[in-house]
């Protein structure tokens, strides 16, 4: 028998189904709190990482695959912002998960995800990083594919009869859009344009802060 393949949703085609409510910009406390997130103080090394994929991005980033983007900058601002470190959590690349929400069964693979468990044994997602193809030629939906996500991250912590706010990224080749989502309502911030230093500079306490948030709260509800 074929394997039937997973449906591909379009963000409108999410709030409609789903009766969600889209937030621009930083106009929820949470959303406020990720965004003014202290910028870090970067030590020597962490200084020549930052300026060398920095000058890297802005010398090419137009010209990239989408695997020169994963690899050349994308990885490496993850670990300036501390997130492929280990910790007490799990942390997974091309993850698949799956669920059903509503009497939709939703399959989505994230791109990068972080939640509770031991390495790449995940529990419970709480942060989605969705990539999309470089802007020349763009295919697919990631936002709607990090509501996917957000809402089977929901569901498993439904079954546990917990509330707890989903944080998510999404990058646009140089744009990366962070996202919070409570309940039916998800709030996206303006984007940050990476080949900007004082952008980047900013996506790095972003992603930063969220570590502080995961292990000072989520991992603690």
């Amino acid at each position: 028998m074929e394997k039937q393949k997973a449906k591909e949703w379009k963000e409108s085609e999410m709030i409609l189904t789903f009766k969600l409510k889209k937030i621009i910009g930083k106009q929820t406390q949470l959303m406020q709190e990720w965004w003014n997130a202290d910028l870090p103080t970067l030590n020597n090394v962490e200084q020549v990482l930052f300026d060398t994929n920095y000058d890297n991005a802005v010398q090419n980033i137009n010209a990239w695959s989408e695997e020169d983007l994963k690899m050349r900058f994308i990885s490496p601002i993850l670990s300036l912002g501390k997130l492929l470190e280990y910790g007490n959590f799990a942390s997974c690349f091309d993850k698949k998960i799956s669920g059903d929400v509503e009497n939709h069964h939703l399959v989505v693979k994230a791109d990068f995800v972080i939640g509770s468990g031991l390495m790449d044994y995940l529990i419970r997602p709480f942060f989605h990083f969705q990539e999309y193809k470089p802007q020349k030629n763009p295919t697919g939906d990631p936002m709607a594919q990090i509501l996917e996500a957000f809402l089977i991250g929901q569901a498993e912590n439904q079954k546990e009869s917990k509330e707890i706010p989903l944080y998510g990224c999404e990058i646009i080749g140089k744009q990366w859009t962070f996202v919070i989502m409570e309940g039916k309502e998800y709030c996206v911030a303006q984007s940050l344009d990476s080949t900007v230093r004082e952008d980047l500079i900013q996506i790095i306490a972003m992603l930063r802060k969220f570590r502080e948030i995961l292990e000072t709260r989520l991992l603690l509800m």
